[in-house]
């Protein structure tokens, strides 16, 4: 596994996250953009998509095998829709921090083709040693191994993925991940087949887009 004491900044932001849930003030929808998020289409679009996912949730590994490659083909290419990934933390929350964070230093142009093989290499990580396999994805993009190690041991960068994940948390609502909002509709439940998406966007469209 990657050295936990890594994430030592990134556990202690969590560990505060519960107790400030009851008090914080509900969004009914989350914002559209914010200064941090990690997008991909025509910023112009009609529909906006985001979704709250976590490195080391199964469920958002299938989603993004299954469905999100020809939702993007579809909608994100052809610029009908803005989409939008927000980074949130599930157990073992220093692999999940580990890989947005490897993503990020990897740079924009390639934050989303680590994300993509990251995910593709959760089934790979039930041999034990994550680490040579987030290096391996490191390296294919760009980030040797020296850069490697400095990004996860970064821990501005750990707090960094720590607060979007806390603010998803108690600012957005989002408490389980893949999370889907559509124009600020959050879908329930979550699309998990391509027909599935494609009918929330086509209704989204219908209803006159944002």
């Amino acid at each position: 596994m990657l050295d936990r004491r890594t994430f030592t900044i990134a556990a202690t932001v969590l560990a505060g996250a519960g107790a400030a849930i009851a008090s914080a003030a509900r969004a009914a929808a989350p914002p559209a953009s914010r200064p941090d998020d990690m997008s991909l289409g025509n910023p112009n679009a009609r529909v906006q998509v985001i979704e709250y996912a976590s490195m080391a949730c199964p469920h958002c590994g299938h989603f993004n095998e299954t469905v999100f490659a020809p939702f993007k083909a579809k909608w994100v290419d052809t610029g009908k829709v803005r989409y939008t990934l927000r980074e949130m933390l599930t157990e073992p929350v220093n692999v999940a921090a580990a890989g947005f964070m490897i993503a990020r230093c990897a740079g924009p142009d390639k934050y989303f083709t680590v994300v993509d093989q990251v995910f593709r290499s959760q089934a790979r990580w039930t041999q034990g040693d994550i680490k040579p396999i987030f290096k391996d994805i490191a390296a294919a993009n760009g980030v040797d191994e020296a850069h490697f190690n400095a990004c996860l041991s970064d821990e501005a960068a750990a707090q960094a993925v720590a607060g979007r994940a806390q603010r998803a948390d108690e600012q957005d609502d989002v408490h389980s991940t893949p999370t889907i909002f559509v124009n600020g509709k959050r879908l329930d439940p979550t699309p998990t087949t391509p027909a599935e998406m494609d009918a929330a966007i086509q209704a989204a469209l219908k209803a006159g887009g944002r």
